[in-house]
């Protein structure tokens, strides 16, 4: 699935990831600026979390609740400088959980990522849309 966006149109986009039904671990691939973070918050709200959202850039992990009790993990591995650092917090617990796992940097740990995974690549466009691709 490819779909080319501007910001206002998020919302829309973002119920149509869901509605794709992808995988629960998602990947998010895309430049510093993307708009990675910014498209999973919206995810998140899509799927009914009330609460404020924000990059786990610095705790690695942020845990979010819907409204009808399904947990989201949002991971941001940029800061990670070896996967045993994800060892050691307990990644494997959250990534075989069933619960949705929006993780940033997966490449910093990737041999720990399970063989069934969606990836969403989302890239800046020259107008300022964004084209996200969804494997």
């Amino acid at each position: 699935m490819e779909i080319t966006f501007s910001l206002d149109e998020i919302s829309n986009v973002a119920e149509l990831i869901v509605a794709a039904q992808p995988n629960k671990i998602i990947l998010f691939n895309g430049e510093m600026g993307a708009g990675k973070t910014t498209f999973i918050k919206q995810l998140c709200k899509t799927l009914g979390v009330a609460e404020a959202t924000s990059s786990p850039t610095f705790s690695l992990v942020n845990e979010y609740q819907t409204t009808d009790n399904q947990i989201v993990y949002h991971f941001d591995f940029y800061r990670l400088k070896k996967e045993t650092e994800a060892l050691d917090m307990g990644v494997d617990d959250y990534l075989y959980s069933g619960n949705w796992c929006f993780i940033e940097w997966a490449e910093n740990i990737a041999s720990l990522i399970p063989e069934t995974h969606s990836t969403i690549t989302i890239e800046v466009l020259s107008d300022g849309k964004r084209l996200l691709k969804l494997n």
